[in-house]
């Protein structure tokens, strides 16, 4: 608490992480968006949470099975988080479920779409889904009975299963026994049921199906209740990499055991019996407070997603926005001569992704070309970028890939990706023992007139992913400047050989000096504004949660210094605290693009300096990662980054939230006196004025 005790120093991360998810939920009630997008929203907090438990409740979880009970820099011991998380978790999914009933639901049947449990169906839709059941799902089912000669089954991560009490009708009083029905993962959650109204969209969920059914599976039986389920598992890798000769099998077998996990959550319909529950409590050694009990189809509302794309509704949904290329990369022949001439931006999803993968295909066909080095963390399916390094190493080039084998929930992809370039001749690496390698770097080694070797960079807020570009904001830089590349060059020589103490006066690399050049920054805006100087501060991240940094931000504040941090998720920082935090405003934006891309902007006594990169101000990002931030130094992009992006971002009042004192977050724009702005459609809009 502060000396006064009216507010705390710092905001808890698993608390402000789940205050993040209620933001996103919020958006399933923005009457503003479409229908459907409404629909897939209410799927991403779904999936969010399953994340959450997956990794920051089993962690917590752990600590107290180890009997490791400290407290964080933000007072809280594990039992009081998992109390809070419980609570909370509680309160969401009863929103969560309101919303689907009250909200949507009603609002799907206006516009012909219908979701319906068998029950529910009419006479000749029963007749239907029946022959479905019984030709396209019955064969895949394998029906688990527990009892003496059964024992309970291994239950699947996130897998969906129908717990049902069975009776033989012929024995008098018989006891009902338990047995258990695995939904098929392989068959489709979402079953879109025939009908002769094109124009409807009628739909009924796999699992409902089976549990509708299930007494087929049992003949001569009775089923006297039936319930769906699903638990969450610890899915973290633990190993110890420095006792590890071979990284990728270590990993690979990680994954097998992931499946294992202790359970951490049961999420099962209210209508369990309470012998059914307890039998399953028992056998998946389950904490209480992490069961939770859910009133309405689907038990996963994270599979809402197969629906948005089975409905061909494009009334409903966004429409399609074209990305904007700017002229000097549309039809461009030469690459290397519009980056040399002049540094270059693009500004995701607003700006085409297609230049990053041009420019790497353009390297990897050019014959003047020696060399490309890349790291990997994640991409998508069919990725050019992947199929232009493979293209590299066939003709020829030095090809150096760094994957992170240990990107979360993308370790199998990566491994596949990893033994197909490989197989190419790519020299793939795997980065620096006990580090994740985050950072977003590509370096080109091109020989050119009189024999001279240049070096070209793209450096990234985010991933080489085709995908996630069109709906994460990020940031894309161009440059071949020589003391930039000099450093990427330094930096890659890091990742896949042996350098002691790397040095880097340009770059802010994590963990050898991020944490340090960032504090420094900040005492230096702290410094300028005791002296009299301009002094400003502003940050965009994803999440700031690391004590050092906080505590430096406050001492800025302190000192007078203007800061304005846009931080989407996490933020253990408390701002508006008189004597404290005073100078200090929090905003969140949650809107139709999920803001990724990392700004830093310091004022310098009138010559500002703007940073852009990989790195959250977390411990993580700043001590246990490979993360690079890199210097705006073209005045033009420095001009756009700062008028155009980050002003345009703070002067949102759409979807933009407030974070107060007391921990909660409020919309920033009075209704009554001011005009709606969204930062995202501006962005759009300007690319539509673009030549």
């Amino acid at each position: 608490m502060s000396e006064k005790g009216e507010h705390p120093l710092y905001f808890n991360r698993e608390l402000s992480w789940l205050a993040f998810n209620r933001r996103v939920l919020d958006l399933c009630s923005e009457t503003s968006f479409p229908l459907l997008e409404r629909l897939r929203f209410l799927s991403i907090v779904g999936n969010n949470l399953d994340e959450f438990f997956e990794i920051r409740v089993a962690g917590l979880q752990q600590q107290l099975e180890s009997g490791v009970l400290g407290v964080g820099f933000d007072g809280l011991g594990p039992r009081e988080q998992l109390r809070r998380i419980s609570a909370i978790t509680n309160a969401m999914n009863s929103d969560e479920y309101s919303c689907w009933t009250d909200e949507l639901l009603p609002a799907l049947r206006k516009e012909k779409i219908f979701f319906k449990t068998p029950k529910e169906c009419s006479p000749s839709e029963k007749a239907w889904l029946k022959n479905y059941f019984e030709k396209g799902i019955y064969p895949a089912l394998t029906p688990l009975s527990v009892d003496p000669a059964h024992p309970f089954p291994h239950l699947r991560n996130k897998g969906l299963y129908v717990l049902l009490s069975i009776a033989n009708p012929k024995q008098r009083r018989a006891s009902g026994e338990i047995a258990i029905v695995p939904v098929p993962p392989i068959l489709s959650r979402v079953i879109r049921v025939d009908g002769d109204k094109p124009d409807e969209w009628k739909f009924v969920y796999l699992s409902d199906t089976i549990k509708h059914f299930a007494g087929e599976l049992f003949p001569g039986y009775k089923v006297r209740n039936s319930a769906i389920f699903r638990i969450t598992r610890n899915s973290d890798l633990y190993f110890d990499e420095e006792e590890t000769e071979n990284l990728l099998r270590t990993i690979e077998n990680e994954l097998h055991n992931r499946r294992k996990g202790a359970a951490v959550r049961l999420e099962i319909e209210s209508c369990v019996s309470d012998a059914g529950l307890r039998t399953l409590v028992n056998a998946l050694d389950l904490d209480p407070n992490f069961i939770f009990k859910i009133p309405a189809s689907p038990l996963n509302l994270a599979r809402l997603a197969v629906a948005y794309d089975m409905i061909e509704r494009p009334d409903l949904k966004f429409p399609p926005y074209r990305p904007y290329t700017p002229p000097e990369f549309r039809n461009c022949r030469d690459y290397f001569e519009v980056i040399a001439a002049k540094d270059r931006l693009l500004h995701h999803p607003y700006d085409s992704f297609t230049p990053v993968e041009e420019f790497i295909s353009q390297a990897a066909s050019d014959p003047s070309v020696l060399a490309i080095k890349l790291t990997l963390y994640r991409t998508s399916r069919g990725s050019p970028i992947v199929s232009a390094l493979k293209k590299a190493a066939e003709n020829g080039k030095q090809v150096t890939a760094l994957i992170e084998l240990k990107a979360r929930f993308d370790e199998e992809n990566n491994i596949q990706w990893a033994k197909e370039l490989e197989e190419r001749g790519v020299h793939v690496v795997y980065g620096i023992v006990g580090y994740k390698t985050h950072c977003k770097i590509c370096l080109v080694v091109r020989r050119e007139a009189g024999g001279v070797l240049c070096r070209y960079a793209h450096l990234g807020t985010g991933n080489y992913n085709s995908k996630t570009a069109k709906i994460y904001t990020d940031l894309s830089l161009f440059t071949a400047k020589e003391q930039i590349c000099e450093e990427v060059a330094n930096l890659f020589n890091t990742l896949t050989g042996k350098v002691a103490e790397p040095k880097f006066e340009k770059l802010m690399v994590a963990p050898f000096c991020f944490h340090t050049k960032f504090i420094g920054l900040v005492r230096r805006e702290a410094e300028n504004a005791r002296s009299g100087k301009p002094a400003r501060i502003i940050i965009k991240v994803n999440s700031l949660i690391e004590q050092a940094s906080i505590d430096a931000l406050y001492e800025a504040s302190r000192a007078g210094v203007k800061i304005d941090l846009i931080v989407r998720g996490i933020c253990g920082l408390v701002p508006g605290v008189k004597g404290m935090s005073e100078n200090i405003t929090v905003r969140s934006i949650v809107g139709v693009y999920l803001e990724h891309s990392r700004i830093y902007y310091f004022e310098n006594g009138g010559s500002p300096e703007v940073y852009a990169g990989s790195g959250d101000i977390m411990t993580r990002n700043m001590f246990k990662r490979i993360e690079c931030l890199f210097p705006i130094d073209d005045p033009d992009i420095k001009a756009r980054i700062v008028d155009e992006i980050l002003y345009g971002l703070l002067r949102d009042n759409t979807f933009s939230s407030q974070l107060h004192s007391n921990g909660a977050y409020y919309r920033t724009r009075n209704m009554k006196t001011e005009e709606p702005f969204s930062a995202q459609k501006y962005f759009m809009e300007l690319r539509q004025l673009e030549p």
